[in-house]
């Protein structure tokens, strides 16, 4: 069992779980908790954790069978009753350090085909901690002798304190059906509403690359070149979901029956021996 990594700068500080799908246990701000921080020991999977990393896909694949190249390649229904294969697999693996020091950890998994998913790959994610900042990069190589679908983002769970107030710029969004699972993309502006009353789970693609959320306590600004981001929130709970992704959710069988292409779907085809990277910047402050 590998202990849990604390990196820290000041007052801010990150608490890492790589025996847990290389999560964030805990990010505070002078003891504040930015996102959802139960810490390492209260800890028993990454979807109890403040965030963890989507490899190599991200939300959902539709009754857990990826259809690539013409054929089904049948998945494991990873999250619990629910018909499908959901946030890629890092999240349910165990990370191994690299290297680690107060400002900074590199952790790696390598994937080796399985009932999970049918192609090997290598991923690796660097945290970076500054006095207000947090930075990571995701990468991924494929190691499998095919081409492969990839596919990269974030789960980070903020809280949502009382007048929390979300702000993002995007040009669509991708309607879901009763199984979760996009339909169609319609026109979207994006958000700026208070927290407390929305319900939405939803993909969001042109994204412009900068999400605001505030509250009476801190400012947090999320940034990232992906341009599609999945959110999640509901009066019920005392979270906000803001997840940087690099596609749509269940992009490549939406794909294969031709609802999109490739491109618009955010399909991102490696080559054996290829590699994709994708970052995300969590800046913190205190409101004045």
């Amino acid at each position: 069992m590998t202990s849990p990594l604390t990196l820290a700068v000041s007052n801010f500080r990150c608490e890492i779980a790589p025996d847990l799908g290389a999560c964030i246990a805990g990010l505070w701000l002078d003891g504040i908790p930015v996102l959802r921080s139960p810490g390492a020991a209260a800890l028993n999977s990454a979807r109890q954790s403040g965030s963890y990393p989507l490899v190599p896909f991200s939300n959902r694949i539709s009754q857990a069978t990826l259809k690539w190249n013409g054929t089904s390649h049948p998945l494991v229904q990873n999250n619990g009753t629910e018909p499908h294969a959901i946030h890629g697999v890092g999240w349910q693996r165990a990370w191994e350090v690299l290297d680690t020091s107060d400002q900074f950890a590199l952790l790696s998994y390598e994937h080796k085909p399985d009932a999970s998913w049918p192609f090997a790959f290598d991923t690796s994610q660097a945290f970076r901690l500054t006095a207000h900042e947090l930075e990571l990069t995701l990468s991924i190589t494929n190691q499998s002798a095919t081409a492969t679908p990839v596919g990269l983002g974030w789960h980070p769970y903020f809280v949502k304190r009382p007048h929390s107030h979300i702000a993002f710029e995007a040009t669509g969004r991708w309607e879901m059906d009763a199984l979760k699972l996009p339909t169609h993309r319609t026109a979207s502006a994006g958000l700026d509403v208070d927290c407390a009353a929305l319900d939405v789970d939803h993909c969001f693609d042109g994204w412009n690359g900068v999400l605001h959320l505030r509250d009476d306590t801190l400012h947090t600004r999320v940034s990232s070149k992906l341009s599609r981001m999945v959110v999640f929130t509901h009066p019920s709970k005392d979270f906000v979901a803001v997840e940087p992704v690099s596609h749509v959710n269940n992009a490549v069988n939406l794909m294969a029956l031709h609802v999109a292409s490739a491109d618009q779907l955010g399909v991102h085809v490696l080559q054996p021996g290829e590699s994709m990277s994708c970052e995300m910047t969590i800046h913190v402050d205190h409101v004045k």
